[in-house]
């Protein structure tokens, strides 16, 4: 999830390090904070910005990514399991 405060180098870092444990699928959304007594959210990322991590995670190598701010950790889980 997104909007926690991370940096763009910080999630990059992340796709590699998830790549090299072997995770060929990645999904990234929108943090939202459930109740004010969870961490609030630092920033609201623009659909853009979602895409063009997409395009990202593509050329990294993970065989599917979900991008958006809607998207969960479970997003489209079926279309990606075989």
């Amino acid at each position: 999830m997104l909007g926690l405060g991370e940096t763009e180098d910080e999630v990059l870092i992340l796709m590699d390090d998830a790549l090299a444990a072997g995770c060929s699928i990645i999904t990234i959304g929108q943090y939202m904070q459930p109740s004010r007594q969870n961490i609030p959210v630092t920033e609201y990322i623009y659909p853009e910005k979602f895409e063009e991590y997409k395009i990202i995670g593509l050329k990294k190598g993970f065989k599917f990514v979900e991008s958006s701010p809607l998207v969960r950790s479970s997003y489209c889980a079926e279309k990606h399991i075989q």
